[in-house]
């Protein structure tokens, strides 16, 4: 019996969150399954007894089932256990312990990715300022958002008919795309580009999920572009993650009286760069270029 699919076990049907799961595989046990069931005195650091025996007694009835129908699975399912693991998310202090990709898998391996992240409820003239700053480059980075209504469904969009690449994060699982609004969309990344989500399959959005998606939107790129932001909103929480990650966070201005922009001129004045057009996106890959390469490179070691 693998760790690995006993770890997706654990995170599907038992539903132990990453850090608990985080926490077990540090103990670096061989078969972590049958310390587990001889509740292991490491493990009941972690684990209550009843947790241990429930967990054994719905792994006899139901785990060989389980390793038959992931084998089954048309999504990829990665375990930081696995080799092939998307390198870049082990950078960053909270990984995800399971990650799911639907699509051209391939491109998370791709460095030359940028995010591009936003306010739901966009201006009238968002689309246009960001076909302005991105169509140039659009075939030079790998567009990165999260598949949310507004300027995410924008950037994903302009990827597509630009002709490039895009990976879109989601905050639930494949079988139940949100918004809903956005089915086409998720049809199309899935055929044509990538998806990627920490939730298995079947768990359906809830709140609390975003938040915490938006930590890999930033963790992928050497940079986030960010389009509009209120002071209070998503968009400022991936900011904030950019920062402690490492990467750059670049900010296009917009009206002074707009509240949908106040988080970006917030953000301006604590020193994040200031993007007025496609150059200065492009200055800003060249200046940070090889800083990238080593992150990336230094994963593969």
């Amino acid at each position: 019996m693998e760790n690995r699919e006993y770890i997706i076990y654990l995170y599907e049907e038992i539903g132990l969150t990453r850090r608990k799961l985080a926490r077990l595989m540090a103990l670096n046990h061989d078969v972590l399954s049958e310390s587990i069931v001889q509740q292991h005195p490491d493990i009941l650091m972690i684990l209550k007894v009843r947790e241990c025996q429930d967990i054994s007694s719905k792994m006899r009835q139901g785990f060989k089932g389980f390793v038959k129908a992931l084998a089954c699975r048309k999504c990829k399912t990665w375990t930081i256990l696995d080799e092939d693991y998307p390198d870049i998310f082990r950078t960053i202090p909270d990984p995800p312990v399971v990650l799911y990709g639907l699509g051209q898998v391939h491109l998370v391996n791709q460095t030359n990715r940028l995010s591009v992240i936003g306010s739901r409820e966009p201006t009238i003239h968002t689309e246009k300022r960001m076909q302005q700053l991105l169509l140039p480059v659009i075939k030079d980075f790998v567009i990165v958002s999260g598949m949310a209504k507004g300027t995410d469904a924008l950037a994903h969009h302009l990827a597509i008919k630009g002709g490039g690449k895009t990976i879109a994060v989601i905050g639930s699982g494949f079988l139940y795309p949100y918004p809903y609004e956005n089915q086409a969309l998720f049809t199309e990344l899935a055929h044509h580009h990538l998806i990627l989500s920490e939730y298995p399959p079947d768990k359906k959005p809830a709140r609390f999920h975003f938040p915490e998606r938006n930590r890999l939107i930033s963790a992928l790129s050497f940079g986030t572009l960010i389009i509009e932001a209120k002071l209070k909103s998503g968009t400022m929480i991936t900011a904030d993650q950019a920062l402690e990650q490492g990467r750059v966070v670049m900010v296009m201005p917009g009206d002074i009286l707009n509240p949908n922009t106040a988080g970006c001129h917030a953000l301006i004045q604590q020193g994040a760069k200031l993007v007025q057009n496609t150059q200065d996106i492009v200055e800003e890959w060249l200046e940070n270029k090889r800083h990238w390469q080593i992150i990336n490179q230094k994963c593969k070691e």
